[in-house]
């Protein structure tokens, strides 16, 4: 299955929230707070089923980092290879992807945004040029704006205007267009509104 690229409000409406954190996926879910589709109305509203349950939370997360079914499958898989919590390390390296880190750190405005951003090669890691948005940044690593992008009206509107304040396992540096990853992220620190557990468990039926 490929990324989703469709409009991001039926997304919203489907799952009762709005993911995208924007003011458009906002104001689809005051004016019409149910599903889409013909029968979105009429749908019954009663306790959802277990896998329902599951199905949405991962949804939720796959949608609000911008993953592929398959993407999102290889990097749960990843994390339960691994030694620790395997929904918090899930969000651990979803957050730690570099697309990501440049929207905590206030130069885009969404997520999509700054994987063009990415993708059109705005973004030096430890400066060298990186054009992959899946790129898992690393302690230490050092993630900046390319000096000729700087002077892009999109960044710059980003910066006056979004004052999105980065979290604490990022240091923004003083110029505002660079930020070095200080620890790698706790759960407190991911506001992602998903309950990873549920994603733990449909995976591993």
């Amino acid at each position: 299955m490929a990324r989703y690229t469709g409009p991001r409000s039926r997304v919203a409406r489907r799952l009762g929230v709005n993911i995208f954190g924007t003011a458009g996926e906002a104001r689809a879910l005051d004016r019409r707070p149910y599903p889409p589709g013909e029968h979105g109305r009429s749908r019954r509203r009663g306790q959802p089923s277990e896998y329902l349950a599951q199905l949405q939370e991962k949804q939720k997360a796959r949608f609000s980092y911008g993953l592929s079914e398959r993407q999102f499958r290889n990097l749960y898989e990843e994390a339960n290879r691994r030694k620790g919590v395997t929904g918090e390390l899930m969000l651990q390296m979803l957050e730690r992807r570099l697309d990501n880190v440049v929207y905590r750190a206030g130069l885009a405005a969404t997520r999509p945004q700054a994987r063009q951003f990415v993708n059109h090669g705005h973004f030096d890691v430890n400066g060298k040029r990186v054009t992959i948005p899946s790129y898992r940044v690393r302690v230490g690593d050092k993630i900046s704006l390319r000096t000729k992008s700087r002077d892009m009206v999109t960044v710059q509107w980003n910066k006056d205007v979004l004052d999105r304040q980065a979290p604490g396992w990022l240091e923004t540096g003083d110029d505002g267009f660079a930020v070095t990853v200080r620890a790698y992220p706790e759960r407190e620190q991911i506001d992602v509104p998903v309950r990873e557990q549920l994603i733990v468990e449909l995976y591993s039926k």
